[in-house]
């Protein structure tokens, strides 16, 4: 977008050439400020700086904010902006959102849609053949692990989920060709997950594993679904890692009901949410 604005500054207009210098010196700034103070930092008009954004492709100021604030965030890498003690509930508030969606928008720059092409074909594939899908997640990641049952059981999907060591070991070593587990870690350091991957894999089931990437896990399991997010345990920090891997489990959910979806499963989605209605007290 800052190219397209560097390319356009020779055919407009002396004022808008200015505005035009204020987007390419701080585009965050742009992005935030009202017009009035967009105006008054480039000495021009209001409507200059309205005539600038329609000059290069835009509707107006709102759109090009818009698209200017996206193009900014789509564009820098994650970083953590700690809270200080003295911030007050709103400072709080922007921050941890500001954390989240940075990291999610690094995760959407930076995902393999050929290792989730690969996740989501082979856990079609295991519920087609009337298989077994496990999830394996300790602390945090267990957590992750009962919500991607849970999914994956509204779509009839035979699944379950373990949060606990020796329950995933004894589990991996039940499972069977054609079955399938996806391990979750976000550190990809425990050793108990480890282990059950192994396992699972020496039985013949297909191992995908939701880890950082570099991780000893990363490099044990068959498909791995890089989520990279630095937790820093050194100051305050939003457990930003478990909502990245939530997202990433309703990708998969959301691609394994597309493969098996049909005429069967919207009806039997409506049936479950017409059973738990009508159970629910009034």
């Amino acid at each position: 977008m800052l190219e397209r604005i560097r390319a356009c500054l020779p055919s407009l207009a002396p004022a808008e050439q200015r505005v035009a210098k204020l987007v390419l010196n701080d585009p965050r700034a742009f992005a935030s400020l009202p017009v009035g103070e967009l105006a008054e930092m480039a000495h021009v008009s209001k409507p200059t700086v309205v005539r600038f954004c329609r000059s290069v492709g835009y509707d107006g100021l709102v759109d090009f904010k818009l698209k200017l604030a996206g193009s900014v965030s789509e564009g820098v890498p994650f970083i953590h902006r700690a809270v200080d003690m003295d911030d007050k509930t709103g400072d709080v508030m922007v921050k941890v959102i500001d954390n989240t969606v940075a990291a999610f928008l690094k995760y959407r720059n930076d995902a393999g849609v050929a290792a989730i092409e690969k996740a989501a074909t082979a856990l079609a594939a295991t519920h087609q053949t009337g298989r077994r899908v496990e999830f394996y997640g300790a602390g945090n990641s267990g957590i992750v692990a009962q919500d991607a049952q849970h999914k994956f059981f509204r779509l009839g999907v035979n699944a379950i989920s373990y949060s606990d060591g020796h329950m995933q070991v004894m589990a991996a070593s039940m499972l069977r060709p054609g079955d399938c587990v996806v391990v979750i870690s976000n550190s990809g350091r425990t050793r108990d997950l480890m282990d059950a991957c192994d396992i699972a894999q020496r039985k013949g089931a297909t191992t995908i594993v939701l880890t950082a990437s570099g991780s000893p896990l990363a490099a044990a399991g068959q498909i791995h679904l890089a989520a990279d997010h630095p937790e820093g345990y050194d100051r305050y920090s939003p457990m930003v890692s478990r909502l990245l891997h939530l997202m990433v489990i309703d990708i998969l959910a959301t691609c394994v009901a597309l493969r098996i979806g049909g005429a069967r499963l919207q009806p039997l989605l409506q049936d479950i949410k017409d059973n738990l209605r009508s159970k629910r007290y009034t």
